[in-house]
């Protein structure tokens, strides 16, 4: 009985997470937790197609501010995977982190950053931008989910999605 009551704390850290950082950053449209590899992959959505040559520019930019960032934060990097899918004329580029040196600031470097480099691509839900009070206090949770993600192992995978204005989670 105690092994079922553990699951069900696992599995609302990892909802929770999921939940605060799309609510949080709404220019990522996807998350997926894989706890085989212990990782978390951010997605974001262009609605034009980089040309191949920007997007390796972007992606090394991106891919060293992260490695700086670790740097100066002490973290040692494990898992930094950065691609870009294609369907038809939209774009996916995807990150793929270990969740021991993730951290709330790298999130929102990454987020940043594809603001800035894709502003007018970006495809963003702004309907769901929180209020200051609440991005602090959302924020602040992002960070208190990721430790509890590092402590426990969970098991489930989850992949997060927003649609028309909703945040919704589901186990794959």
């Amino acid at each position: 009985m105690m092994k079922l009551e553990q699951e069900d704390k696992l599995n609302t850290d990892g909802v929770n997470l999921l939940v605060s950082i799309l609510v949080c950053y709404p220019e990522i449209g996807t998350l997926n937790f894989e706890p085989i590899n212990d990782s978390l992959k951010m997605t974001f959505v262009l609605n034009k197609m980089p040309s191949k040559k920007e997007f390796l520019l972007v992606k090394d930019m991106i891919f060293r501010s992260i490695l700086t960032y670790h740097t100066l934060e002490g973290f040692k990097s494990n898992k930094i995977d950065i691609k870009m899918s294609s369907y038809e004329d939209v774009a996916f580029i995807s990150f793929v982190r270990d969740m021991d040196t993730l951290s709330k600031g790298e999130i929102a470097l990454i987020s940043t950053l594809m603001k800035e480099n894709f502003k007018e691509s970006l495809v963003t839900d702004g309907n769901t931008t929180p209020a200051e009070e609440d991005g602090i206090f959302q924020e602040d949770f992002i960070d208190n989910m990721i430790g509890n993600m590092k402590l426990s192992q969970m098991a489930t995978n989850l992949i997060g999605i927003r649609e028309e204005g909703r945040v919704m989670v589901f186990n794959k």
